[in-house]
């Protein structure tokens, strides 16, 4: 009789810890920037080496059909953290820039909205964010912190606050010098010509001009020249930065060891919450540009810098399930790998070399909707819970690991606001069979340029594009005279009607469909039109976060560490002991 009470016991026992491992396991999300779908083993490729990154697809579940809410950082960030399309938070841009560029704007992921973070940390979680943020730092001061990654719900903050430019790396060039060059020496040079025209008209008496307007004139043009050369000299100093919470710990930036770094911070966030439930996101820089790898990793792939960052950052990853394992926490934690969005395919070094990823079989890129530029790695492991080795050919979105994340830890889903994500775990754990994502809408900033239609009826993945971008040169897969694509006229042409794809068919989205190679052609469209009125009549009115007001760069929301007079100077990252790297 004693012996059977100790069996049930230590059953009950047993039952209690698997029911509290799956109910509140910690949560690892791993993000790279801009890594195309095609540069993983797991995915295809056969050159690049990403043992650890394949060890979760071999050890839990691939996602061949996962979705970015938006080609670009900042909106499909701000879609992951709160479950949302960015359109909805005001994270989508109706100006021609749809990311932040500057550390000092005052755009940024409002305080309003929910983030899985916060959710979590009310359920005592622990919360850490380790890398790149790009979601906003000040609104009104330099020390209000309103849309820092610690007033939405992140315990501890380690990384950029922007992102990894090229201006960040001396030697890579800059993003910015075509737009300088396009836009704002020809008017500088006309505002210039004019002034001088005025001066000489006025001294030889052909025109009257009153000699304090004309000073005016002078003075205004020379402190916006000024300012303007005095911001893009200094563009490093001012917005490459390391930040630990709310302390600057390296200005500018120094990408010496910069992944290691980010992954010890990582191992011994893991080390410090052993014993309850943590949420780390680990955001890395690879594979943005300024590419960099360190001296264990350069040299050593077959696709010169890129490769090498890449392997990198394999490493990495491999680095976080070692200390998982160490820990004994493998069965207790989902673990999360994806990308942003699509490769950037335009990215080529000033030497030639490619700088941008592969995005596989799919057209397009970063910045476009094309499926090169929106479908991502979607990796996610947790043994013992969800299958290994599983794939999952379903429509999936990176929105829904706010509501996946928040079901597991117990808390509740805001009612008060649309959610557009889904629960991924009853299809990853096989309770269903279709993704709950009947439609996905797809926005080119705050523009919808395409619709994603899974009919429950039939086998198919319909794709509509109501405009698509203009590609320079045009037999080429991207917009390579301007760096991006562009969502504005002149840069888009419209279709009327609509371009028509069959996913499954055609997932190249080579050939569009018309009414006499598809019999169902104004059935779909009718249908997908239904669709985007119900969807636009959900949409409220809320306050721009990209607007160009919020855009611009604000002297006195300028973070520096030292002061502007010592070119914002500090370096207080010590690195102490990195970990042991290998890069075989």
């Amino acid at each position: 009789m004693r012996l059977l009470l100790f069996l049930i016991i230590c059953q009950c026992d047993i039952n209690s810890v698997k029911t509290h491992s799956a109910s509140n396991p910690n949560v690892i999300l791993l993000m790279a920037d801009d890594l195309g779908i095609g540069d993983l083993g797991c995915y295809g490729n056969r050159t690049l080496r990403t043992p650890n990154i394949d060890r979760l697809a071999e050890e839990g579940v691939t996602l061949t059909q996962h979705i970015a809410a938006s080609p670009l950082c900042t909106p499909s960030r701000a879609a992951f953290l709160t479950g949302r399309y960015p359109i909805r938070s005001g994270m989508a841009a109706f100006s021609r820039v749809g990311v932040f560029l500057f550390s000092a704007s005052s755009g940024g992921l409002p305080s309003e909205e929910i983030t899985f973070s916060k959710l979590l940390k009310q359920r005592g979680y622990a919360t850490a964010l380790i890398g790149k943020w790009h979601l906003g730092m000040n609104c009104e001061s330099s020390n209000d912190f309103c849309h820092h990654p610690l007033s939405h719900g992140f315990d501890y903050f380690y990384g950029l606050p922007v992102t990894n430019f090229r201006d960040c790396k001396p030697g890579q060039g800059s993003v910015f010098l075509k737009g300088v060059q396009k836009f704002l020496v020809v008017p500088m040079q006309i505002a210039g010509i004019t002034l001088v025209s005025l001066a000489i008209v006025q001294y030889i008496g052909l025109l009257k001009v009153p000699f304090q307007a004309l000073c005016y004139c002078f003075l205004i043009t020379a402190i916006s020249v000024a300012v303007l050369i005095f911001f893009f000299y200094n563009f490093r100093h001012l917005n490459c930065y390391l930040m630990r919470d709310h302390q600057i710990i390296q200005q500018p930036l120094s990408y010496d060891n910069l992944t290691q770094r980010l992954t010890k911070e990582a191992v011994k966030f893991i080390g410090r919450n052993t014993g309850a439930p943590f949420l780390l996101v680990l955001s890395y820089l690879h594979v943005h540009t300024a590419l960099y790898a360190s001296k264990n990793f350069r040299g050593k792939s077959k696709h010169g810098l890129y490769g090498d960052a890449v392997e990198e950052m394999d490493w990495s990853v491999g680095q976080v399930l070692d200390v998982l394992e160490k820990y004994d926490l493998s069965n207790k934690t989902l673990v999360y790998f994806t990308s942003d969005q699509g490769a950037h395919v335009e990215e080529i070094s000033s030497s030639g070399e490619v700088h941008g990823g592969y995005n596989g079989i799919y057209k397009g890129g970063k910045s476009m909707n094309w499926e090169g530029g929106i479908r991502v790695p979607g990796l996610l492991r947790w043994p013992g819970v969800i299958p290994a080795g599983a794939y999952i050919d379903e429509p999936t979105s990176n929105m829904d690991i706010f509501p996946t994340t928040v079901k597991l830890a117990k808390a509740q889903i805001p009612t008060d606001r649309i959610i557009d994500g889904h629960d991924l775990m009853p299809l990853l754990q096989g309770k269903v069979t279709q993704s709950k994502h009947e439609f996905l809408f797809h926005y080119c900033n705050a523009y919808l340029n395409a619709v994603r239609w899974r009919a429950g009826n039939s086998e198919s993945v319909w794709k509509v594009f109501f405009f698509t971008p203009n590609f320079s040169p045009e037999d080429s897969n991207g917009c390579y005279d301007s760096h991006v694509c562009f969502c504005h006229e002149g840069f888009i042409t419209w279709h009327d009607p609509p371009l028509l794809f069959d996913l499954t068919r055609d997932p190249e989205e080579k050939v569009p469909l018309t009414p006499e190679t598809e019999s169902r052609f104004y059935e779909i469209l009718r249908v997908i039109h239904l669709a985007v009125d119900n969807h636009t009549r959900s949409l409220h009115a809320v306050p721009n976060q990209l607007s160009w007001d919020n855009l611009l760069w604000k002297p006195w929301l300028q973070l520096c560490c030292s002061s502007l007079f010592q070119s914002c100077y500090c370096d207080y990252d010590s690195e102490g002991s990195l970990l042991e790297v290998h890069s075989g």
